[in-house]
Protein backbone atom coordinates (compact mmCIF):
# COMPACT_ATOMS: atom_id res chain seq x y z
CA UNK A 1 0.00 0.00 0.00
CA UNK A 2 1.29 3.51 -0.90
CA UNK A 3 1.55 6.80 1.09
CA UNK A 4 -1.47 8.18 -0.04
CA UNK A 5 -3.29 4.58 0.06
CA UNK A 6 -2.94 4.75 3.57
CA UNK A 7 -3.59 7.94 4.70
CA UNK A 8 -6.58 7.93 2.29
CA UNK A 9 -7.79 4.94 4.38
CA UNK A 10 -7.36 7.04 7.75
CA UNK A 11 -10.43 9.15 6.52
CA UNK A 12 -14.61 8.40 6.39
CA UNK A 13 -16.58 9.18 3.24
CA UNK A 14 -19.32 7.30 3.59
CA UNK A 15 -21.25 7.07 6.77
CA UNK A 16 -23.97 4.67 7.54
CA UNK A 17 -25.95 1.86 9.30
CA UNK A 18 -26.91 -1.19 8.20
CA UNK A 19 -29.76 -2.12 10.81
CA UNK A 20 -30.18 -5.87 11.03
CA UNK A 21 -31.19 -6.58 14.24
CA UNK A 22 -34.85 -5.18 15.36
CA UNK A 23 -33.93 -4.45 19.01
CA UNK A 24 -31.41 -1.91 18.33
CA UNK A 25 -32.24 1.61 20.06
CA UNK A 26 -29.00 3.91 19.82
CA UNK A 27 -25.60 2.45 17.52
CA UNK A 28 -23.04 4.55 17.28
CA UNK A 29 -20.45 4.71 13.88
CA UNK A 30 -17.10 3.24 15.05
CA UNK A 31 -14.98 6.23 13.89
CA UNK A 32 -11.94 5.38 16.39
CA UNK A 33 -8.92 7.35 15.51
CA UNK A 34 -10.05 8.09 11.74
CA UNK A 35 -11.56 11.99 11.02
CA UNK A 36 -14.47 12.33 8.90
CA UNK A 37 -13.42 13.79 5.62
CA UNK A 38 -15.14 16.75 4.43
CA UNK A 39 -17.55 16.23 1.84
CA UNK A 40 -18.39 13.15 3.15
CA UNK A 41 -21.44 11.18 2.22
CA UNK A 42 -23.78 10.69 5.33
CA UNK A 43 -26.58 7.96 4.58
CA UNK A 44 -29.41 7.53 7.08
CA UNK A 45 -32.43 5.31 5.90
CA UNK A 46 -36.10 5.52 7.04
CA UNK A 47 -36.64 4.71 10.29
CA UNK A 48 -33.47 6.06 11.64
CA UNK A 49 -32.06 9.62 12.46
CA UNK A 50 -28.39 10.57 12.63
CA UNK A 51 -27.12 12.77 15.84
CA UNK A 52 -23.55 14.47 15.79
CA UNK A 53 -21.67 14.82 18.95
CA UNK A 54 -18.84 17.01 19.39
CA UNK A 55 -16.56 17.00 22.82
CA UNK A 56 -19.70 15.85 24.81
CA UNK A 57 -21.87 18.28 23.24
CA UNK A 58 -25.04 17.66 20.86
CA UNK A 59 -24.89 19.16 17.49
CA UNK A 60 -26.71 18.84 13.89
CA UNK A 61 -29.19 16.09 13.65
CA UNK A 62 -29.96 14.47 9.93
CA UNK A 63 -33.10 12.76 9.50
CA UNK A 64 -33.66 9.97 6.44
CA UNK A 65 -31.58 10.94 2.95
CA UNK A 66 -28.39 11.25 1.42
CA UNK A 67 -26.42 13.86 2.80
CA UNK A 68 -23.30 15.91 2.03
CA UNK A 69 -21.45 16.60 4.86
CA UNK A 70 -19.97 20.39 4.40
CA UNK A 71 -20.51 24.02 6.52
CA UNK A 72 -23.80 24.81 5.25
CA UNK A 73 -25.14 21.54 6.83
CA UNK A 74 -23.49 21.35 10.05
CA UNK A 75 -24.43 24.60 11.10
CA UNK A 76 -24.16 23.71 14.77
CA UNK A 77 -20.46 21.27 14.18
CA UNK A 78 -19.25 24.35 13.18
CA UNK A 79 -20.47 26.54 15.45
CA UNK A 80 -18.70 24.36 17.96
CA UNK A 81 -15.36 23.75 15.80
CA UNK A 82 -14.94 27.66 15.32
CA UNK A 83 -15.17 27.35 11.63
CA UNK A 84 -15.87 30.93 10.70
CA UNK A 85 -15.14 30.59 7.22
CA UNK A 86 -15.81 26.79 6.48
CA UNK A 87 -13.46 24.04 6.56
CA UNK A 88 -11.40 22.01 3.88
CA UNK A 89 -9.70 19.42 5.95
CA UNK A 90 -11.10 16.69 7.71
CA UNK A 91 -12.52 16.94 11.40
CA UNK A 92 -12.97 14.29 14.36
CA UNK A 93 -16.85 14.06 15.48
CA UNK A 94 -18.97 11.42 16.85
CA UNK A 95 -21.88 9.93 14.91
CA UNK A 96 -25.26 8.09 16.93
CA UNK A 97 -27.75 6.78 14.93
CA UNK A 98 -31.11 6.32 16.66
CA UNK A 99 -33.74 3.96 15.52
CA UNK A 100 -37.68 5.54 15.06
CA UNK A 101 -38.78 2.59 14.24
CA UNK A 102 -41.32 0.85 16.87
CA UNK A 103 -39.86 -2.08 18.62
CA UNK A 104 -42.31 -4.61 18.73
CA UNK A 105 -43.92 -7.62 20.87
CA UNK A 106 -42.13 -6.61 23.73
CA UNK A 107 -42.88 -8.08 27.75
CA UNK A 108 -43.70 -6.64 31.33
CA UNK A 109 -44.78 -8.94 34.35
CA UNK A 110 -44.78 -8.41 38.37
CA UNK A 111 -41.80 -10.26 39.41
CA UNK A 112 -43.10 -10.23 42.77
CA UNK A 113 -46.62 -10.05 44.05
CA UNK A 114 -48.66 -6.55 43.95
CA UNK A 115 -50.39 -6.63 47.25
CA UNK A 116 -53.59 -4.84 47.15
CA UNK A 117 -56.76 -4.49 49.56
CA UNK A 118 -59.99 -6.03 47.76
CA UNK A 119 -63.63 -5.34 48.86
CA UNK A 120 -64.69 -8.86 48.34
CA UNK A 121 -61.54 -10.96 50.12
CA UNK A 122 -59.59 -8.46 52.08
CA UNK A 123 -56.09 -8.55 51.41
CA UNK A 124 -54.65 -10.28 48.21
CA UNK A 125 -51.97 -11.18 45.78
CA UNK A 126 -51.98 -10.55 42.53
CA UNK A 127 -49.82 -10.43 39.84
CA UNK A 128 -50.14 -9.12 36.26
CA UNK A 129 -48.27 -9.96 32.98
CA UNK A 130 -48.68 -7.72 29.68
CA UNK A 131 -47.04 -6.77 26.09
CA UNK A 132 -45.72 -3.12 25.31
CA UNK A 133 -44.33 -1.28 21.91
CA UNK A 134 -41.66 1.39 22.49
CA UNK A 135 -40.88 3.72 20.44
CA UNK A 136 -37.88 6.51 20.31
CA UNK A 137 -39.53 9.97 19.38
CA UNK A 138 -36.57 13.02 21.13
CA UNK A 139 -32.93 11.28 20.05
CA UNK A 140 -31.77 14.23 22.13
CA UNK A 141 -33.27 13.08 25.29
CA UNK A 142 -32.60 9.98 24.48
CA UNK A 143 -28.82 10.13 24.08
CA UNK A 144 -28.59 12.61 27.44
CA UNK A 145 -30.30 10.44 29.76
CA UNK A 146 -29.54 6.92 28.68
CA UNK A 147 -26.87 6.46 26.31
CA UNK A 148 -24.56 8.55 27.35
CA UNK A 149 -20.50 7.20 26.15
CA UNK A 150 -21.99 3.77 25.14
CA UNK A 151 -21.54 2.60 21.79
CA UNK A 152 -24.59 0.80 21.62
CA UNK A 153 -28.01 0.91 23.54
CA UNK A 154 -30.13 -2.35 22.79
CA UNK A 155 -34.00 -2.63 23.83
CA UNK A 156 -32.66 -4.85 26.42
CA UNK A 157 -31.15 -2.13 28.48
CA UNK A 158 -34.01 -0.01 28.24
CA UNK A 159 -36.87 -2.31 28.43
CA UNK A 160 -35.66 -3.13 32.77
CA UNK A 161 -35.62 0.50 32.94
CA UNK A 162 -39.18 0.39 31.27
CA UNK A 163 -40.55 -2.25 33.20
CA UNK A 164 -39.87 -0.86 36.56
CA UNK A 165 -41.77 2.08 35.83
CA UNK A 166 -44.54 0.18 34.35
CA UNK A 167 -44.79 -1.87 38.07
CA UNK A 168 -45.19 1.21 40.05
CA UNK A 169 -47.43 2.73 38.24
CA UNK A 170 -49.23 -0.79 37.88
CA UNK A 171 -49.28 -0.73 42.06
CA UNK A 172 -50.38 2.52 42.47
CA UNK A 173 -53.35 2.47 39.83
CA UNK A 174 -54.44 -0.93 40.87
CA UNK A 175 -54.56 0.20 44.75
CA UNK A 176 -56.68 3.34 44.20
CA UNK A 177 -59.44 1.98 41.43
CA UNK A 178 -61.26 -0.21 44.02
CA UNK A 179 -61.88 -2.86 41.07
CA UNK A 180 -63.01 -5.89 42.71
CA UNK A 181 -60.56 -8.84 42.01
CA UNK A 182 -63.25 -10.59 39.65
CA UNK A 183 -63.87 -7.26 37.98
CA UNK A 184 -60.14 -7.35 36.83
CA UNK A 185 -60.90 -8.83 33.43
CA UNK A 186 -63.87 -7.15 32.24
CA UNK A 187 -61.66 -3.96 32.38
CA UNK A 188 -58.23 -5.15 31.09
CA UNK A 189 -58.94 -2.30 28.24
CA UNK A 190 -59.67 0.47 30.77
CA UNK A 191 -56.93 -0.44 33.35
CA UNK A 192 -54.57 -0.69 30.20
CA UNK A 193 -55.09 2.55 28.83
CA UNK A 194 -54.93 4.09 31.95
CA UNK A 195 -51.69 2.40 32.87
CA UNK A 196 -49.99 3.41 29.04
CA UNK A 197 -51.16 7.16 30.02
CA UNK A 198 -49.00 6.80 33.59
CA UNK A 199 -45.99 5.41 32.47
CA UNK A 200 -45.95 7.75 28.90
CA UNK A 201 -46.13 10.98 31.27
CA UNK A 202 -42.50 9.64 32.84
CA UNK A 203 -40.71 8.03 29.74
CA UNK A 204 -41.81 11.19 27.46
CA UNK A 205 -39.98 14.04 29.71
CA UNK A 206 -37.31 12.08 30.85
CA UNK A 207 -36.13 9.71 28.34
CA UNK A 208 -38.08 10.72 24.91
CA UNK A 209 -39.58 7.48 24.35
CA UNK A 210 -42.77 6.52 23.41
CA UNK A 211 -45.37 3.64 24.37
CA UNK A 212 -47.88 3.62 21.26
CA UNK A 213 -49.40 0.68 22.53
CA UNK A 214 -49.62 -1.17 25.82
CA UNK A 215 -52.06 -4.02 26.67
CA UNK A 216 -52.45 -6.27 29.71
CA UNK A 217 -52.89 -9.72 29.05
CA UNK A 218 -53.58 -11.32 32.47
CA UNK A 219 -53.89 -10.46 36.15
CA UNK A 220 -54.03 -13.35 37.91
CA UNK A 221 -54.96 -14.56 41.76
CA UNK A 222 -52.40 -17.01 43.92
CA UNK A 223 -53.21 -20.22 43.35
CA UNK A 224 -54.87 -21.36 46.46
CA UNK A 225 -57.24 -18.60 46.60
CA UNK A 226 -58.36 -19.15 42.48
CA UNK A 227 -58.88 -22.90 44.19
CA UNK A 228 -61.29 -21.56 46.53
CA UNK A 229 -62.97 -19.95 44.02
CA UNK A 230 -63.31 -23.08 42.10
CA UNK A 231 -64.81 -25.50 44.97
CA UNK A 232 -67.06 -22.57 45.42
CA UNK A 233 -68.36 -22.46 41.96
CA UNK A 234 -68.71 -26.07 41.88
CA UNK A 235 -70.97 -26.00 44.67
CA UNK A 236 -73.29 -23.38 42.81
CA UNK A 237 -73.46 -25.42 39.76
CA UNK A 238 -74.07 -28.37 42.19
CA UNK A 239 -76.69 -27.01 43.80
CA UNK A 240 -78.25 -29.22 47.13
CA UNK A 241 -74.96 -30.11 48.34
CA UNK A 242 -77.16 -32.78 50.49
CA UNK A 243 -78.89 -34.42 47.94
CA UNK A 244 -75.91 -34.65 45.85
CA UNK A 245 -74.56 -36.46 48.45
CA UNK A 246 -77.33 -38.74 48.67
CA UNK A 247 -77.20 -39.58 45.11
CA UNK A 248 -73.19 -40.46 45.41
CA UNK A 249 -74.20 -42.64 48.22
CA UNK A 250 -77.01 -44.29 45.92
CA UNK A 251 -74.65 -45.19 43.33
CA UNK A 252 -71.99 -46.45 45.64
CA UNK A 253 -74.85 -48.92 47.02
CA UNK A 254 -75.98 -49.83 43.84
CA UNK A 255 -72.31 -50.97 42.40
CA UNK A 256 -71.47 -52.55 45.49
CA UNK A 257 -74.90 -54.85 45.38
CA UNK A 258 -73.51 -55.84 41.89
CA UNK A 259 -70.30 -56.92 42.64
CA UNK A 260 -70.80 -59.89 45.14
CA UNK A 261 -67.41 -61.14 44.97
CA UNK A 262 -66.11 -58.45 46.59
CA UNK A 263 -66.13 -59.75 49.76
CA UNK A 264 -65.29 -58.00 52.72
CA UNK A 265 -64.11 -55.32 51.45
CA UNK A 266 -67.49 -54.74 49.83
CA UNK A 267 -69.59 -55.63 53.01
CA UNK A 268 -66.96 -53.21 54.58
CA UNK A 269 -67.92 -50.67 51.79
CA UNK A 270 -71.47 -51.62 52.37
CA UNK A 271 -71.53 -51.26 56.40
CA UNK A 272 -69.92 -47.64 55.66
CA UNK A 273 -71.95 -46.55 53.26
CA UNK A 274 -75.38 -47.82 54.61
CA UNK A 275 -74.66 -45.99 58.37
CA UNK A 276 -73.98 -43.08 56.05
CA UNK A 277 -76.90 -43.16 54.47
CA UNK A 278 -78.32 -43.32 57.47
CA UNK A 279 -77.01 -40.75 59.27
CA UNK A 280 -78.53 -38.08 56.30
CA UNK A 281 -81.66 -39.31 56.25
CA UNK A 282 -82.63 -39.75 60.12
CA UNK A 283 -82.01 -37.42 62.84
CA UNK A 284 -79.69 -38.45 65.82
CA UNK A 285 -81.39 -39.37 68.87
CA UNK A 286 -85.43 -39.45 66.96
CA UNK A 287 -87.95 -42.41 68.32
CA UNK A 288 -86.62 -45.39 66.28
CA UNK A 289 -88.40 -48.53 65.87
CA UNK A 290 -85.90 -51.76 66.73
CA UNK A 291 -85.84 -54.44 64.44
CA UNK A 292 -85.05 -57.43 66.86
CA UNK A 293 -84.04 -61.02 65.37
CA UNK A 294 -87.54 -62.50 66.05
CA UNK A 295 -88.72 -60.63 62.85
CA UNK A 296 -91.32 -59.13 65.29
CA UNK A 297 -91.13 -55.08 65.30
CA UNK A 298 -90.36 -53.57 68.74
CA UNK A 299 -92.02 -50.88 70.39
CA UNK A 300 -91.16 -47.24 69.53
CA UNK A 301 -88.36 -46.31 71.65
CA UNK A 302 -86.14 -43.18 71.92
CA UNK A 303 -82.47 -44.70 72.07
CA UNK A 304 -79.79 -42.42 73.61
CA UNK A 305 -77.63 -39.94 72.06
CA UNK A 306 -74.75 -42.15 73.11
CA UNK A 307 -72.06 -42.69 70.23
CA UNK A 308 -70.90 -46.11 69.13
CA UNK A 309 -67.63 -47.29 67.21
CA UNK A 310 -67.63 -50.45 65.24
CA UNK A 311 -64.16 -52.47 64.63
CA UNK A 312 -64.08 -53.94 60.82
CA UNK A 313 -61.04 -56.00 59.01
CA UNK A 314 -58.76 -53.78 61.66
CA UNK A 315 -60.45 -50.59 60.96
CA UNK A 316 -62.64 -48.19 63.30
CA UNK A 317 -65.75 -47.21 61.48
CA UNK A 318 -67.56 -44.18 63.24
CA UNK A 319 -68.69 -42.54 65.38
CA UNK A 320 -72.94 -43.74 64.93
CA UNK A 321 -75.55 -42.56 66.26
CA UNK A 322 -77.59 -45.06 67.74
CA UNK A 323 -80.34 -44.73 65.18
CA UNK A 324 -77.44 -45.43 62.84
CA UNK A 325 -77.00 -48.66 64.48
CA UNK A 326 -80.65 -49.76 64.67
CA UNK A 327 -80.33 -49.06 61.03
CA UNK A 328 -77.36 -51.16 60.40
CA UNK A 329 -78.51 -54.05 62.54
CA UNK A 330 -81.72 -54.20 60.69
CA UNK A 331 -80.15 -54.66 57.40
CA UNK A 332 -78.20 -56.62 59.02
CA UNK A 333 -75.27 -55.06 58.16
CA UNK A 334 -74.46 -54.89 61.94
CA UNK A 335 -74.42 -58.67 63.42
CA UNK A 336 -74.18 -60.19 66.95
CA UNK A 337 -70.54 -61.11 67.07
CA UNK A 338 -69.51 -57.35 65.56
CA UNK A 339 -67.34 -55.92 67.87
CA UNK A 340 -68.40 -52.63 69.48
CA UNK A 341 -67.79 -49.73 71.70
CA UNK A 342 -68.29 -46.76 73.27
CA UNK A 343 -66.78 -44.34 75.59
CA UNK A 344 -66.74 -45.88 79.25
CA UNK A 345 -66.75 -49.48 78.03
CA UNK A 346 -63.47 -51.06 79.34
CA UNK A 347 -62.81 -52.98 75.84
CA UNK A 348 -64.06 -53.80 72.62
CA UNK A 349 -67.11 -56.50 72.79
CA UNK A 350 -69.73 -58.55 70.41
CA UNK A 351 -72.76 -56.81 69.82
CA UNK A 352 -74.67 -59.14 71.57
CA UNK A 353 -72.80 -59.14 75.12
CA UNK A 354 -73.79 -55.09 75.12
CA UNK A 355 -76.37 -54.75 77.35
CA UNK A 356 -78.28 -52.16 75.14
CA UNK A 357 -78.02 -54.06 72.06
CA UNK A 358 -78.62 -57.72 73.24
CA UNK A 359 -82.66 -57.87 72.55
CA UNK A 360 -81.79 -57.45 68.91
CA UNK A 361 -79.83 -60.81 68.45
CA UNK A 362 -81.61 -62.97 71.24
CA UNK A 363 -82.43 -66.57 69.63
CA UNK A 364 -86.28 -66.51 68.12
CA UNK A 365 -88.09 -68.96 70.66
CA UNK A 366 -89.14 -71.77 69.51
CA UNK A 367 -92.55 -72.72 67.72
CA UNK A 368 -95.90 -72.74 70.01
CA UNK A 369 -97.15 -76.23 70.71
CA UNK A 370 -99.97 -77.71 68.09
CA UNK A 371 -103.45 -77.07 69.61
CA UNK A 372 -105.03 -79.77 71.18
CA UNK A 373 -107.48 -81.62 68.43
CA UNK A 374 -111.05 -80.50 68.63
CA UNK A 375 -113.16 -82.72 71.21
CA UNK A 376 -115.39 -85.68 69.22
CA UNK A 377 -118.49 -84.40 68.74
CA UNK A 378 -121.28 -86.15 71.04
Amino acid sequence: MGLFDKIRGEFIDIIEWLDDSRNTLVWRFPRYQNEIKNGAKLIVRPGQVAIFVSEGKLADIFEAGTHELTTSNLPILSTLKGWKYGFNSPFKAEVYFVNKRPVLDLKWGTPNPVMLRDPEFGPIRVRAFGTYVLKAVDPRALLTEIVGTNAEVSTDEVTELIRAIIIEALSDMLGSSQIAALDFASNYRRLAGELREKVQERIDDEYGLELPQLMIVNISLPEEVEKALDVGTKMKVIGDLGRFQQYQMGEAMTTAAANPAGGGAAEGLGLGIGLAMANRMAPMGAPVTGVPATGAPAPAISLPTTMWHIAHQGQTLGPFSSQQMVDAIARSELKGDSMIWTAGMAAWQPAREVSQWAMYFQSPPPAPPAAPPPPPAS
